[in-house]
């Protein structure tokens, strides 16, 4: 999977300017194993039901929104960003589409990019012959 972010110096994703307006880029894993790969994208603060999460002609693409906080007094200091997100990741042809699988659980959606059995390696047998 590959995908282009916009950063800034120190490292940190910075909006996006999208479709005339500004979108954030949630900070995400991508982990591979023999079978799959795995995508956590940290999402602090953000629903289940506010995040859409499509496949599309071998695109990932993750958006949805962040509501601002409701807390009472005055903010001293504040690093948490409210709004739109948006990313897209290309998907290569190894992963099986029709078994892409997702859950949300502690702030951070898991994304399960399951491989194509064809693409996972597999142990050769040596016979051997005396």
């Amino acid at each position: 999977m590959t995908e282009t972010t916009p950063t800034v110096s120190n490292g940190n994703p910075r909006a996006e300017a999208t479709r005339n307006s500004s979108f954030f880029t949630p900070r995400v894993d991508i982990i591979e194993s023999a079978t799959e790969l795995l995508l956590y994208a940290d999402m602090p603060g953000v629903q289940p039901y506010d995040v859409d999460l499509r496949y599309e002609r071998g695109e990932l693409i993750l958006r949805g929104k962040v509501t601002p906080s409701q807390q009472q007094g005055n903010l001293i200091f504040g690093e948490y960003e409210s709004g739109d997100f948006y990313r897209v990741f290309q998907v290569h042809e190894t992963i099986d589409a029709s078994k892409i699988a997702a859950e949300f659980k502690n702030g951070v959606l898991i994304v399960h990019l399951p491989k194509q059995e064809t693409a996972q390696p597999k142990q050769v047998q040596i016979r051997v012959q005396a």
